[in-house]
């Protein structure tokens, strides 16, 4: 897996299953990183009178094929956006059912994550979460720390304006003990006092459920990823579903603030 010539083959794969190839063509079609709002659980659950951690249980599901479905593809990082700082105001009965549910998958799928070579990282104020789910976050990334085909990110009691809050406090630490100096500052100085400094910028976001905010998600790093909307809710998300926004972000043509004529010169 993940190499250059099965990637070649997957991403003519993934074009065939529908939708344009791009300029880019080849295994460009495939994002090295892809970032997933994880949208529509409560609505699924109440669609079939059920309560809203069954969604949340299914929802699980999807995360499973998705993780598969990216190492097979050879997707470099996947972050999931599991639960926000936000999520925190939820009913205290839904957020209790979350929390254990993070502890049983996290058990569960460890060996998923061995079989396949994917490291386990984990960003947000994990400091908020219940014991028993940081000790399982801990274990899983530190059994998980060697492996290389793939990073699963998860951002839990995360925050995107949080996270620069925090960013910008710890940046201001090291200009007040003078190691850094404020006006030599610069966008690249500034990342790296972020959750995952090493962890690239999405090209893909997806959000299923059809909505279109980034609700508070990765506002950083999101600066030129390209955004495509499932209609799906998050339980009903498959690999074909997938591969259609995978071909979606084929077909778009990333200038990065450059005009066309410059970018057919590179």
């Amino acid at each position: 897996m993940g190499s250059e010539g099965s990637e070649s083959a997957v991403a003519s794969e993934v074009t065939a299953a529908g939708g344009p190839k791009g300029a880019r063509g080849g295994a460009q079609a495939i994002p090295r990183h892809v970032a997933i709002i994880m949208d529509g659980n409560g609505r699924w659950a109440k669609r079939r009178f059920m309560p809203r951690i069954e969604g949340h249980r299914n929802g699980a599901k999807s995360v499973r094929t998705l993780v598969e479905e990216c190492r097979r593809l050879g997707v470099r990082y996947l972050t999931l956006f599991a639960f926000s700082t936000e999520n925190w105001r939820r009913p205290q009965e839904e957020v209790g059912g979350l929390m254990s549910l993070f502890v049983q998958h996290l058990e569960s799928e460890l060996d998923l994550l061995l079989k396949n070579d994917i490291r386990l990282r984990a960003m947000g104020d994990t400091s908020r979460l219940p014991p028993a789910v940081r000790d399982m976050l801990k274990r899983n990334e530190e059994r998980t720390a060697s492996k290389s085909g793939m990073d699963l990110i998860l951002a839990v009691s995360y925050g995107g304006r949080d996270e620069l809050v925090q960013a910008a406090r710890k940046m201001a630490r090291a200009a007040q003990a003078g190691e850094i100096d404020p006006e030599e500052i610069t966008e690249d100085s500034f990342g790296r006092y972020l959750y995952l400094p090493d962890v690239p910028d999405p090209d893909l976001l997806i959000r299923t459920s059809d909505e279109t905010r980034i609700s508070n998600f990765l506002l950083w790093q999101l600066a030129y990823a390209e955004i495509v909307v499932s209609p799906v809710l998050w339980p009903d998300f498959t690999r074909d579903e997938f591969h259609r926004c995978l071909n979606v972000f084929a077909g778009r043509n990333r200038r990065f603030g450059l005009t066309q004529e410059q970018v057919e010169r590179a």
